[in-house]
């Protein structure tokens, strides 16, 4: 995959900038976006629901930073197993007509899909700095913390990216999930306010555990839990490996389907 590196970059820079090509302001719509999607966080949980993430909890716009520290997260898993079903079907010139490492292509909308997170992530950094209670040294520690969880999407969308050409339905399917998944995984509430038992079952959610440290890092300036990382990267690299093994396994019939 490393001799692929150049070709990787230069499709998810193709991606990002045809995202914005002909709109007026271009690329500047990736650092835009998530500004105004923060102000409007703040003002609507933190001056209308007058929201609090915990009991002891008075700041105003300390609802709004933890959501959007969740929503950079999931935005990730998002956008990625969004666009995988389709990857090889809008693709098929590659499958047809050239020698070419289809395996990459789900690994160039994964930093495509990073780019939008790092943006992400700094608007917030500044906002938690100037308005927030500052930013807590752990920050450091979030690639530490997202190494695995993007070992997970690269698998899934790997995986989903085969399946994908074969049964086309998942393609129409893969949307609800998506949404089922945001409202089930601690975006918007502390898995902690959920019942014991429940927080048993969320702990299976692939999308809790990064979410969860991600906060700690972000927000709280708590420290990662090593024994549940090593777990969930173990975990991770089984997904990575199967997907990526799926996929190679499958690709010889994409040219008989497409």
């Amino acid at each position: 995959m490393l001799q692929h590196k150049g070709l990787i970059l230069s499709f998810a820079r193709r991606d990002v900038v045809g995202r914005y090509k002909g709109s007026m302001f271009g690329i500047l719509w990736s650092l835009l976006t998530p500004l105004f999607m923060l102000a409007i966080y703040t003002f609507v949980f933190g001056a209308i629901f007058k929201a609090r993430w915990g009991v002891g909890s008075t700041s105003k716009t300390e609802f709004a930073i933890v959501l959007f520290a969740g929503l950079i997260v999931f935005n990730i898993f998002s956008e990625c197993i969004g666009r995988a079903p389709s990857t090889i079907l809008s693709n098929a010139n590659f499958v047809k007509k050239v020698v070419f490492p289809l395996e990459i292509l789900p690994l160039a909308h994964l930093l495509s899909a990073l780019f939008h997170a790092v943006i992400s992530l700094l608007v917030l950094l500044v906002f938690e700095a100037t308005i927030g209670n500052g930013v807590p040294v752990t920050v450091f520690l979030l690639p530490v913390v997202m190494a695995p969880f993007l070992l997970f999407v690269a698998g899934l969308s790997w995986w989903l990216a085969a399946t994908g050409v074969y049964f086309r339905d998942i393609g129409q399917t893969i949307g609800l999930m998506i949404t089922a998944l945001m409202f089930l995984s601690p975006v918007f509430f502390p898995i902690s306010s959920l019942p014991q038992q429940w927080q048993i079952v969320a702990k299976f959610n692939p999308l809790t555990l990064p979410i969860e440290q991600a906060r700690n890092v972000i927000v709280w300036g708590a420290p990662v839990h090593w024994g549940e990382w090593a777990a969930y990267s173990l975990a991770c690299c089984a997904v990575a490996w199967l997907g990526y093994a799926w996929f190679q396994k499958t690709r010889k019939g994409f040219a008989d389907v497409l």
